[in-house]
């Protein structure tokens, strides 16, 4: 406790707050979404909130705690995007089968060591190109809200730059409160969205059906490890933290499993909220950044607990507020991202091509951009890399001729 209070920082606590509303501010939308297309009951969808929160809060403090690193964890963003489509094929029960079935499939290869190697082979420019490619859309959100909102967010972006000037490790406390005053002085807050309710697990037994496993449960483990798990450990390593992923991997996929019955889909490794916790804005000493994790997932346990009233805070928030304090939040990792991305000549080529095929935000066959982005990338990166046969001969003659 005594280094808890010694490594405390308002600008760790404030990244933390901040991740946390970005979370519920956007993502949420399509669990949402997901429920009312499966005609799910109120006290099924506000268990959902609620294992998810909860999932999300435990994972992220204690592995932030335990491993020293700010460990961002939340709820699939891109498995709930499946769940739109496929959860109203299927009951709650069966559904809750196939979340069981993906979180122990995700545990497996966590734990037998395959996730580490493949992170251990991912060029460091692709890494960082798929990071940046990510975090783009928030960037560039930022600027196209000024046309809707021009005095909210040009006053926000103000403070920005003001702040950084002054005092860097303020900035984005200064946007946020910027951000909030002229909201409420405009009245911009919608406060009819404002509910007090609290969130109330509700315990549902697993059906087991292969249509369900099949169609919702690997496709589920697949988005995960790939649309959340590679993007949130390129995070960390393109932030300087060198943790395993064996851990972080197993841990959230273990915690996805106990909290399946709750109408949990998956926790794991964020990867927006993440580039937020993991910068300089957090904290100048990447030793410290910790604090950062455990205090977003103590905002997520509070959410947990008052699930819906928190929730219809942050929803009577404007949208172009959350958007330009989103990408403002996100400039130090969009440019960290873009740096690493670019700094290797052999490697800039296939990066590009990850940067521009994750940036734009295609979908194919179920996959999302950021897989895309990864295999597009990893195959420029082959076909570059690889000498032409004629060449490497060439080069032979030419050196045994000297």
């Amino acid at each position: 406790m005594d280094r808890l209070r010694q490594d405390f920082s308002l600008s760790a606590l404030v990244a933390g707050l901040i991740a946390v509303i970005i979370s519920y501010a956007g993502p949420l939308i399509i669990v949402f979404q997901a429920a009312h297309q499966a005609q799910l009951s109120n006290e099924a969808t506000a268990s959902w909130i609620w294992a998810i929160s909860i999932g999300s809060g435990l994972t992220g403090l204690l592995l932030s705690w335990k491993l020293r690193v700010p460990v961002i964890t939340a709820w699939s963003t891109p498995g709930a995007a499946l769940l739109v489509s496929m959860l109203p094929t299927v009951s709650l029960a069966q559904a809750v089968g196939a979340y069981i079935v993906a979180s122990l499939l995700i545990a497996v290869i966590a734990l037998s060591g395959a996730f580490d190697k493949l992170m251990r082979r991912l060029p460091k420019a692709i890494a960082a190109a798929m990071l940046a490619g990510i975090l783009f859309r928030f960037g560039a959100e930022l600027f196209s809200s000024i046309r809707l909102q021009p005095l909210l967010v040009l006053s926000m972006l103000a403070a920005y730059l003001l702040f950084k000037r002054l005092s860097p490790r303020y900035a984005i406390l200064s946007v946020l409160v910027v951000g909030c005053g002229l909201a409420t002085s405009m009245g911009q807050l919608n406060t009819g969205a404002l509910v007090l309710e609290l969130a109330v697990p509700l315990w549902t037994a697993p059906q087991w059906s292969w249509n369900a496993i099949v169609n919702i449960g690997l496709p589920l483990a697949l988005v995960s490890l790939t649309g959340q798990s590679v993007p949130g450990i390129a995070v960390l390593r393109t932030a300087g933290y060198q943790t395993a992923a064996r851990p972080i991997v197993s841990v959230t996929a273990i915690g996805s499993l106990l909290l399946a019955p709750f109408a949990c889909h998956g926790v794991n490794l964020a990867a927006i909220t993440a580039a937020i916790c993991t910068g300089r804005e957090a904290h100048e000493n990447p030793d410290k950044r910790y604090i950062a994790g455990i205090a977003c997932g103590a905002f997520y346990l509070l959410m947990g607990t008052f699930g819906a009233t928190l929730a219809s805070v942050f929803a009577a928030l404007p949208r172009e507020m959350i958007a330009a304090l989103a990408g403002l939040a996100l400039f130090g990792a969009i440019a960290t991202g873009l740096t690493g991305a670019m700094a290797d000549e052999k490697q800039r080529e296939p990066a590009l091509i990850t940067f521009l095929v994750t940036a734009s935000g295609m979908s194919f066959l179920g996959l999302g951009a950021a897989f895309w982005g990864l295999i597009f990338g990893l195959v420029a990166f082959f076909a570059l890399g690889y000498p032409r046969p004629h060449t490497a001969h060439t080069e032979a003659r030419v050196g045994e001729q000297r």
